[in-house]
């Protein structure tokens, strides 16, 4: 394979402009990914990510976020709308392992038929009591066991159903109490709760192909966010055991300071493979790629690995899916 670009990027709208294409083609970043302002139909969506592909000139993975709840790119009519992950997983009690395996096996099958085969899922952060209410109801629980086991069941659901996920937000978001989107949040917590927590959660997946930073500062290890954090980023590699792809979470979002090519350009120095890179904005894209280099060695072979684990499923009968989810759903009716 050829080596490529450090980069996720998105594009402008729904379909690409001769610009974008010429751009894309020049960049050939590692991978696409996919928004609202991107989706309009089915067809639409099909033709999108079929010229998004033929742009680079190879089966290129093409990413969305499709959690469910308020982080659904995707809605009905055009796919299922889903409750938030937390709150399932709230209703269906000790049926929720079986119940976030049928739903993101849904939603896989829902994405690949549309040309999608990459979700930023699962969250794996650790939840609490005071949790950002922009990331709480987006976990899968308040206990490393509960996380590591229902994160367990969705990361393989879309494994099964070829459709490669992306753990985050390592190493952990679910103490933060600002919105990273907005400002930058700060933990003040211990290294012991650290290591015994949000650490700990992720340290379950650490064969996972795919995982995403968090612009997060953990005041007890570096006052660096860790997206631009050698040392966090060695803690990713070395204490998590994580040996993924790694790439970062956006880079547009107002937690991190500096322009977008600066904070780009130290996202790589710090170790992550990739920067993603989610506005469409054209211009920024340009001033991105110009300082950043392609993957390096560690990084393509860790590129290659994951695009290696995005299997061609088996046939499932989506529809006895859909009604195995239907009918738990049934016995654990959503209460208003």
């Amino acid at each position: 394979m050829t080596r490529l670009g450090a980069a996720i990027l998105g594009c402008a709208g729904t379909q690409l402009r001769d610009e974008e294409k010429r751009f894309f083609a020049k960049a050939n970043p590692f991978g696409f990914i996919l928004f609202a302002r991107n989706l309009e139909t089915a067809e639409q969506i099909r033709a999108l990510t079929s010229d998004l592909r033929a742009s680079v000139g190879w089966n290129i993975p093409i990413f969305i976020d499709q959690e469910g709840g308020r982080v659904q790119r995707m809605r009905a009519p055009l796919v299922r709308n889903w409750l938030p992950p937390l709150d399932d997983v709230a209703r269906f009690g000790a049926q929720a392992a079986r119940a976030m395996r049928l739903r993101y096996q849904i939603i896989s099958a829902e994405l690949l038929g549309l040309g999608i085969d990459g979700n930023c899922s699962p969250a794996l952060d650790v939840a609490r009591p005071n949790t950002h209410a922009v990331l709480r109801n987006r976990l899968l629980g308040d206990t490393v066991e509960q996380v590591t086991r229902l994160g367990r069941a969705v990361a393989q659901a879309h494994l099964d159903m070829g459709v490669l996920p992306v753990i985050k937000h390592m190493p952990g978001h679910g103490l933060g109490t600002l919105d990273s989107h907005l400002e930058l949040p700060r933990v003040s917590a211990p290294r012991a709760e650290l290591d015994a927590v949000d650490f700990a959660a992720f340290a379950a997946f650490a064969d996972m192909p795919l995982g995403m930073t968090c612009h997060l500062v953990f005041e007890a290890i570096d006052p660096r966010p860790s997206t631009i954090s050698p040392v966090m980023i060695d803690l990713i590699r070395s204490q998590i055991g994580f040996d993924g792809f790694l790439m970062t979470d956006d880079i547009s979002m107002q937690a991190l300071s500096g322009t977008v090519p600066e904070r780009g350009a130290a996202a790589l120095q710090a170790g992550c493979d990739a920067v993603l890179h989610c506005n469409g904005d054209l211009a920024e894209m340009q001033a991105l790629m110009d300082v950043l280099d392609p993957l390096s060695d560690a990084s393509q072979i860790r590129a290659e690995r994951a695009l290696a684990a995005r299997k061609t499923p088996a046939a499932v009968d989506i529809s006895g899916l859909e009604a195995e989810f239907e009918a738990l759903s049934l016995e654990h009716p959503i209460h208003d």
